[in-house]
This record gives C-alpha cells, structure tokens and sequence, in this order.
C-alpha cells in the first residue's frame, strides 16, 4: 500500500477489541516515534505507555475519550530538550510531539491497530495521576488497539474540504 492509500484509509477506531497491543506491534508503533523527525533532530518526546489495569484506570481519570480502547500512549515533551527559534523563542516541543504522534498513527494503520488521537484531557490531572516531571509538558494521547469487528469511522471522517481553501501558490 502506498502511503497516500495508508492515510486514506485510516480512521479514529473509537471501538476496541478487549486485547492489548501485543508487545511486537507496540515495538514496531514505538520505533516510528522514534524515527519522527523533530526540530533539530533534539528528539524531546517522552512516550509514556499505558497498558496495564491500573494505568488504564488512571487514564480514565483524565479524559472521557478513552474508549475503553486496551492500550494508550500519553506523547510528552521535555520542554527543555527541545529546540528554540531564536528570533522569537518559541520552542518546538508541540510540534515535534505532533510528528511523533502522527508517524505512530500511521504506523499503527500500517500494522492493523487502530487509534485514535486525543487531546481532549485534563492536563493537571494528567500530571498528577501519572507524576510528570515539571519539564515535561503532555501534548496528546493516542488510544490504541484491534478495531472492533463493527468498528466505523465517525460519519464526518472522509469529507473533506476543497483543495482550494486550503492551499495557496505564492501568495493568500
């Protein structure tokens, strides 16, 4: 499959089977993290895994949008491993993480796990119940397992705005 074929066809599963990610997969998931680029080559993320009961239970805690789904990775930023555009100071940490999340999305795709990207969470509440650093900042969550049989995407999923409010040549 070629990529725009790959991104094509994934979806936001919001209905899981009960298994976890099998570690196989989740290595596989995990090492496209890691090949992301990011700014500088800095590499700032921080994957935090969350596959066991307890975790998962604690994920509840900060965000209704788990659904129910077996396994879920918490993206982080250490806010001071990033790099800084010096004309302005701004860092690229949610950036990065952005990229890292989505080479593992595509990647789950890729191997048949299904996910969903979350960013609908309690921040807070998602430093305490999983101790976070001060340094380091969560930027998103990505909900993961084998779709459901009767899985479907969101009826809103494959619209999709004209190219022309969306790319501009040379000028807007």
């Amino acid at each position: 499959m070629d990529f725009l074929e790959l991104a094509a066809k994934r979806y936001s599963v919001r209905k899981f089977k009960e298994e976890k990610v099998r570690q196989e997969d989740l290595d596989k998931i995990l090492k496209a993290g890691m090949l992301a680029p990011t700014a500088h080559n800095d590499q700032p993320q921080r994957i935090l895994v969350i596959n066991s009961d307890e975790a998962l239970e604690k994920l509840k805690k900060c965000t209704a949008c788990h659904f129910n789904a077996p396994t879920a990775l918490l993206i982080c930023s250490d806010k001071d491993a990033c790099w800084t555009r010096k004309y302005d100071g701004k860092k690229s940490y949610d950036i990065d993480a952005a990229i890292v999340t989505t080479h593992m999305m595509l990647e789950a795709e890729n191997i048949g796990v299904g996910t969903t990207w979350v960013m609908h969470f309690r921040p807070q509440v998602v430093r305490e119940e999983f101790a976070l650093p001060d340094n380091y900042e969560a930027s998103a969550m990505l909900m993961m397992g084998y779709p459901a049989p009767d899985a479907e995407p969101y009826p809103g999923h494959f619209e999709f705005k004209d190219e022309k409010e969306l790319v501009f040549y040379n000028e807007f």
